[in-house]
């Protein structure tokens, strides 16, 4: 059994209201120094048996057909996040 996980962001030119809120309101809890935030979304998907190139191209596949809005997000990461033997 393996789990994979993939990672979705808005493209950089698409405004992100969500990340902006939480920039403005890390100083305001005493957390400075961070200049930008953008927020994303994660996936785990589980496959049974071993996370095999194939089995990630399928993985990037969904994440690109299914898992995003190609016209105002990236797939940014698909990878292995774990497997048990």
């Amino acid at each position: 059994m393996a789990r994979i996980v993939v990672d979705v962001m808005p493209k950089p030119e698409i405004l992100d209201p969500q990340g902006k809120a939480i920039a403005n309101e890390l100083p305001r809890i005493g957390l400075d120094g961070f200049s930008e935030v953008r927020q994303g979304r994660r996936f785990e998907l589980t496959v049974d048996g071993e996370a095999t190139d194939e089995v990630l191209a399928h993985a990037r596949e969904a994440a690109e057909k299914l898992l995003s809005n190609p016209v105002i997000e990236d797939v940014v990461n698909v990878s292995v996040l774990d497997q048990e033997n």
